[in-house]
């Protein structure tokens, strides 16, 4: 499973008007190749009557898969500066579109280029950045006299209490960050001297939204 990553949080979509030319910027997280085309293909048939629909993204851990297409503007001046706009914010897995509706007025490769890096910057924003972290999954399992306590010192810990399972013993679900596990089991051992048992559980991803 790959480390902790930046991300759109999902679908977004915004609108600026530079020099009479309207540019419609369309975001959406896509962790293949086959979703970020058929996102494109998708705005591509709502909008076949704008001038262009220039795309790109970036997939993978390492961004092993990455294309910009400039859907007929000079080479280089709206797929590359869209792509590099994702890049820059280190951003994972995620798709643009920008749709142009031409104006009349040309911008020149200078002003296409901060045109549609202008306009992968606003639908970001629109869509909204999160950061996705590994948390482990822990189960406390205790008896019921601990419970009081372990549930008041978990909510008011950094930790994020998922659930409360009522058995034979009570069973608190717990999501730490991956790198705090350890830490987290000596905790609760010390908390109820050593009377409660962690269970190590499957690893996911939490999201966390950043200004």
């Amino acid at each position: 499973m790959r480390a902790n990553y930046k991300t759109v949080s999902g679908y977004g979509e915004s609108e600026i008007i530079i020099s009479k030319s309207r540019f419609l910027t369309f975001v959406e997280r896509a962790e293949t190749e086959q979703e970020a085309i058929a996102f494109i293909d998708k705005i591509k048939k709502q909008h076949y009557q704008a001038t262009h629909n220039c795309s790109a993204y970036l997939i993978g851990e390492h961004d092993n898969i990455q294309k910009a297409n400039d859907d007929g503007e000079p080479s280089g001046t709206a797929g590359v500066p869209m792509l590099e706009v994702l890049k820059k914010q280190g951003l994972k897995d995620v798709v643009v579109v920008v749709t142009r509706y031409f104006g009349g007025i040309k911008l020149g490769s200078g002003g296409l280029i901060r045109a549609y890096g202008k306009a992968t910057t606003e639908g970001i924003k629109a869509a909204g950045v999160v950061a996705r972290k590994q948390h482990r999954t822990i189960r406390v399992s205790a008896d019921y006299t601990w419970l009081g306590k372990l549930e008041n010192e978990i909510r008011n810990s950094s930790y994020t209490l998922v659930d409360i399972v009522y058995a034979e013993n009570v069973e608190l679900i717990v999501a730490t960050p991956e790198e705090q596990k350890d830490t987290f089991a000596a905790w609760i051992t010390e908390l109820t001297n050593g009377q409660a048992l962690t269970t190590f559980e499957a690893i996911d991803f939490v999201e966390f939204a950043l200004t």
